[in-house]
């Protein structure tokens, strides 16, 4: 029998196994677990090349790459789609975004799109018995069907709604109106005779826009992100009133941090779940002014920084309340890369030609420095992934992902093992001790041991989402042929789209430059079936 015929049997198994055994069910591990705090850090637009622990030579991680060394580095873990919303949403549902409607990247006035009628990963960690939270960006919409939040009164459903017991969040993103906090169900600190209006339609107020009045504008946009200015941002969407509540760009880490060190202090002496997202390193790119101009790379490279503090800042927290070794960190990001996402930040320069001071921290121009700077090789977000955010290509969706546990994971363990974001409610379902309805988290399989770097042994496949679908499968790719442009020319991304069919063997070409479907059309079809058999499980459910 010949490699491929064992491809063929194991495709075929696949494809059987999806419809005869469920891996939401309780393996057979059975290990008894003290129930640990669980931290969830989920960052936003960090690739796979941009932390020093994953490759990166340009800049410096430290507190993420502690938690690498003492914990597990996973190089095959994946989001599930290659944008921010749907990763989100399959990540909290352990299900496909793609098998639901309305789970693109989400307007700032969306309503919820998650159903608070089915069990997700709140609802899981609550009934096992945790105190819930969620700090950072939520981007999943906010509100009734259709029509979305009243963000003059109460706000729900949300958060709140899903399982988490506490939130305090960003109710979009960064970029997006309205500039607000959100905490449980009400805009913080809202004057409520300065109502919030907001349109993604048509210019409300009298605020000027970027569009009008880029002399106003204190960071130029490069494409989009021309409407209401705020904090000298242009922004995606329009608002008018809730001036006491609008956030300080420059402060949203330090706000975000600290509620989230707090959490975890008031909680100290229960179990609790804590769903961390962090804004960085999303845009606008506007970091704290200790980590402004630190990196050399512009505010992309600052935000990095900024980021890895925040993480070491939970790190401290634990210890500081002696609860780090009952404490499962697990850091991740939403999808891959994107350098020039609507403003002219510097960060396709600083990605090019990172100048740095011996101590690799402060910029200094040329024609000040007594001797040239020296330079670093040039910065690669995706490391050696071809594509970013947005695209159906490794760097789209492949992205770093760590966890650590001390005393019940080695340190410095590195896992290959093919492992999806989406896989999180079963695997902490079973962490907990916890049966899944059979329509809860379809998509999700346990993969505790392999969390627990205790086995390497992941998917038998994953599938993942841009404009188009893919499927992984035993180191080999199958993109599905489509129409879509092939560069999104805004942010010069590759998407990966093509007319015909793609296969790529990510044993031996992991950039996925040789495109080898004509040489195997008889995996390209197997796999094209294995897919649709897949796509068709769903809508059978």
């Amino acid at each position: 029998m010949n490699k491929f015929q064992v491809i063929f049997l194991s495709l075929l198994f696949v494809i059987t196994g999806l419809f005869s055994c469920n891996r939401n069910e309780s393996s057979d591990h059975q290990t008894e677990y003290k129930k640990p705090n669980i931290i969830l850090i989920y960052s936003d637009d960090v690739g796979y090349g941009d932390i020093s622990s994953y490759g990166a030579k340009s800049i410096e991680t430290p507190n993420i790459d502690r938690l690498a060394k003492q914990g597990v580095r996973f190089t095959n873990a994946h989001t599930s789609s290659a944008t921010c919303t749907p990763s989100r949403y399959s990540l909290l549902t352990g299900k496909y975004a793609w098998r639901k409607k309305g789970t693109g990247i989400a307007r700032g006035n969306a309503p919820l799109i998650i159903d608070s009628s089915r069990i997700n990963l709140p609802d899981i960690m609550k009934r096992a018995g945790y105190k819930t939270g969620a700090v950072g960006k939520w981007h999943l919409g906010l509100g009734p069907s259709p029509e979305g939040p009243d963000w003059n009164g109460e706000i729900a459903p949300g958060p709140l709604e899903l399982g988490f017991d506490y939130c305090y969040l960003i109710p979009a993103t960064p970029d997006r109106v309205p500039t607000v906090y959100l905490e449980n169900h009400h805009i913080d600190n809202l004057d409520p005779d300065d109502s919030i209006r907001v349109s993604y339609e048509h210019k409300i107020g009298d605020l000027p826009t970027g569009k009008n009045h880029p002399e106003l504008l204190k960071m130029k946009a490069s494409h989009g992100h021309n409407q209401t200015i705020i904090n000298g941002i242009g922004r995606i969407g329009y608002m008018s009133g809730g001036k006491s509540a609008l956030w300080n760009d420059t402060t949203i880490s330090t706000v975000m941090t600290r509620k989230a060190v707090n959490y975890i202090r008031e909680n100290r002496n229960n179990p609790f779940f804590l769903y961390f997202a962090s804004h960085d390193i999303h845009v606008p790119r506007v970091p704290a002014k200790q980590f402004a101009g630190k990196s050399g790379m512009g505010p992309r490279g600052d935000e990095i920084l900024e980021l890895d503090w925040e993480v070491g800042r939970i790190m401290e927290t634990l210890d500081s309340l002696n609860i780090a070794d009952n404490t499962m960190i697990i850091f991740s990001s939403d999808n891959g890369p994107v350098l020039d996402d609507g403003y002219r930040d510097r960060a396709v320069q600083g990605a090019k030609h990172p100048k740095l001071t011996p101590n690799n921290r402060d910029l200094v121009p040329p024609h000040e420095a007594n001797q040239p700077a020296p330079s670093l090789p040039p910065h690669k977000p995706a490391g050696p992934l071809r594509g970013g955010k947005y695209s159906i290509f490794e760097g789209g969706t492949r992205v770093p992902f760590i966890v650590r546990w001390p005393g019940q994971i080695k340190k410095g363990i590195t896992s290959d093992a093919l492992i999806s974001q989406v896989d999180l409610l079963a695997s902490l379902a079973e962490l907990t001790n916890q049966s899944i309805e059979k329509d809860a988290g379809p998509d999700s399989f346990d993969m505790l041991t392999v969390l627990l770097g205790k086995s390497k042994e992941g998917r038998d496949y994953l599938v993942e989402q841009a404009r188009t679908l893919a499927l992984i499968h035993n180191n080999w790719k199958y993109i599905q042929p489509n129409n879509g442009a092939k560069i999104n020319r805004n942010t010069h991304t590759e998407l990966g789209n093509n007319s015909k069919p793609q296969l790529y063997n990510l044993d031996m070409d992991l950039g996925e430059m040789r495109n080898v479907a004509d040489r195997y059309p008889d995996i390209v079809k197997q796999m094209a079936d294995t897919l649709e058999k897949i796509i068709q499980r769903g809508r059978s459910r």
